[in-house]
This record gives structure tokens, sequence and C-alpha cells, in this order.
């Protein structure tokens, strides 16, 4: 299937969702396009599963509409939209096996038997559990019902395929392995997939682009590298990753202005003094509080003039836990490149 670009998937438009006088959804605009990964990030709360919801149909907006390749589906049901939903916890048919419940959307259209059969041998062999049709999910582990989940999703070739927090219940390795997989997967089907997380290494990892969510709005919307780079606002920068936060008289005499800047904690260079002009590089003594080694890279705490803590990052090329932790309590010098400096909108 060949993606185009130029054709939106879902539009929001001015969209709002209000359970009594809590605002869940509040104005929201957003394009989403043909054949992007796309997801929704935010902390529990923010309105990214409620806009996942009224994607679905299974609520509706109180104003404004949504709408599916251009047709407005603001509102219909779940069941005359070209959509589906994977969800947290697989919602799969313990009774039956895994054959079974993928070709179940099939049956219930009453497709025949062999042309049913021949999907879900597709899409085991898409979602690499090829030979497992006659096991039952008990016989599974989270990652193989996860992925029976999807091939039951697929297999109905929805134009829009919804995700809500379908890793969320695996352990780290494998869920950093079904990132991999999940995208390999939207790659080959081609269709457009709307993530929702709370996790931002998850979003970074495998979407196109990204919107991030606080209190009912979208703070920013972009690729991951401008959300992680530039963000938007102080609680952008603040949620996606770790950042400093740097503002008032500190920021005057670091950066010229006391309007509110971010740094990265792995821009920030320790000890050396960074090879470049002098207009080009700030630098700024301090004195190390606290050392947390975490094996590939060690966190310093390095209190500077003003009475601000910096949080800095580096990766644990030649040193040992021993020479890291004796660092506590030294006098160090800080630097980085000024176009490092992100000035902050919010």
């Amino acid at each position: 299937m060949t993606n185009n670009s130029s054709t939106t998937a879902v539009r929001f438009n001015k969209v709002s969702r209000y359970f009594g006088e809590v605002k869940a959804v509040d104005q929201v605009d957003l394009d989403i396009q043909d054949g992007e990964f796309f997801s929704m990030l935010g902390p529990s709360g923010s309105g990214k599963t409620t806009c996942l919801r009224m994607i679905a149909g299974f609520d509706r907006p109180t104003a404004g509409s949504i709408h599916l390749y251009g047709q407005d589906v603001s509102n219909l049901p779940p069941y005359e939209r070209n959509v589906n939903t994977v969800f947290q916890d697989y919602a799969l048919f313990p009774h039956m096996n895994v054959g079974e419940n993928i070709a179940y959307g099939l049956m219930v259209k009453k497709v025949s038997k062999e042309e049913r059969a021949k999907r879900v041998d597709e899409m085991l062999e898409l979602v690499q559990l090829a030979g497992y049709a006659g096991r039952k999910p008990s016989q599974l582990s989270g990652g193989q019902r996860q992925r029976v989940a999807l091939a039951r999703a697929l297999i109905n070739h929805p134009k829009v395929l919804l995700l809500d927090e379908p890793l969320g219940a695996l352990d780290l390795k494998l869920r950093q392995q079904m990132q991999v997989e999940l995208k390999a997967i939207q790659k080959r089907v081609g269709i457009t997939f709307i993530f929702v997380t709370h996790d931002q290494e998850e979003a970074i990892t495998m979407s196109d682009r990204i919107a991030v969510f606080s209190q009912g709005g979208i703070e920013q919307v972009g690729s991951p590298l401008e959300i992680y780079e530039k963000p938007a606002s102080a609680f952008v920068a603040g949620f996606v990753g770790t950042s400093n936060l740097i503002s008032g008289e500190v920021a005057r005499r670091l950066a010229g202005s006391e309007n509110t800047f971010s740094l990265r904690p792995e821009k920030i260079h320790l000890g050396a003094t960074l090879e470049a002009s002098p207009k080009d590089v700030i630098s700024v003594d301090g004195v190390v509080r606290d050392v947390i080694y975490l094996g590939l890279y060690t966190r310093y705490l390095v209190e500077i003039e003003g009475g601000i803590d910096l949080v800095v990052v580096e990766q644990n090329l030649k040193t040992t836990s021993m020479d890291v932790l004796s660092a506590k309590g030294r006098k160090v010098k800080l630097s980085w490149h000024r176009d490092h400096i992100n000035p902050l909108g919010g």
C-alpha cells in the first residue's frame, strides 16, 4: 500500500469534550496524515485517551467535529467507522484459539471459511506467529498476546489503527522489542497508526510525529527531533526527557535575557572547556552536590552561582563507578554551546 502524505486521515476541528465541569479536551485542532505513525503523548488526565476514544466513536465531542478522510464522523457509531482499536489488556476471547480470535471480525462479516483461513495465515506471518493458530491465549506470553490483538485489529484492513497504551503491561525489555516490531509492522501495512502513551521513550522511538498533551490541550506537535531539541514550552521540556529550566537573574547572566530557557543535561560538558570561539560557548563554575551512577551514564547535580542546580549527564566511556562517585563536593567548570540554549514560549 502506498502512502499519500498529502491526505489528511484524521482532522480535529475545535474539538472539546466536557464531563460536567471537567474539560477533558478543550478546543483541540489537529491534523494526522495518511500513513503516519502518530503518537499522542501526555500524563494521565491530559486528554489523549479521550481524543482516541472520540476517533474510535466510543465517545462523542461536546463541541467541534472529527473527520476521517474528509468525512464528518462526529456522530457515527464505532461500527460505521473504518478504524480498529488495540487495547492494553488485549481483550482476547479466552475460549477461542488464536486463529479464531484473529478471524472473529471476518466471521461477523460472514466472510467464507477459506478466505478467513487465508487471511489469518497472512496476519500470523505479519506478526511473526506462524503456526500459533491452534493455541489458546492462556498459552501465550504477554508479547505474543499483544501480537494476536494486533493481528485481529489489522485483518479487517482498517484505514486507521488506534493503539491505547498497548505495550503498558509488558516488561521493559519486551516493551522495547515490541516498539521496534510495531514500527516495522506499520511500515509494512502502510496504514495510519495513532498511538496513545505516557511513555516519552515509546513516542520518540516509534513516531513520525508526536502531539504532546497537557490539561486537555496540545502543547506542541512535531517530529521527535523537534519535540526533543526545540520544546515549545516548559511543560514539553520537562515532560519529554529531562531539561534544566533557567530563568531570571541567572538566565540574564548566562544568556543575556531573564526569559526562561531550557538546556538538556547531555549538552553540558563537565570539566574540559569546549574548543570553540568564546562567543559561541557559555561557561560557569559550580560544585558537584550529588552523583548518581547509572551504569551506562552518570547524572551529576551541580550547584552554580545564584544557588540553582543544573543536571549534567555524561556517558561512562572511560570512568568507573569509583571515579564518578569521588566527584561529589568537587569544584568543576561547566560549559555548553550557546546554540544549545532553547528559549521557551511558556
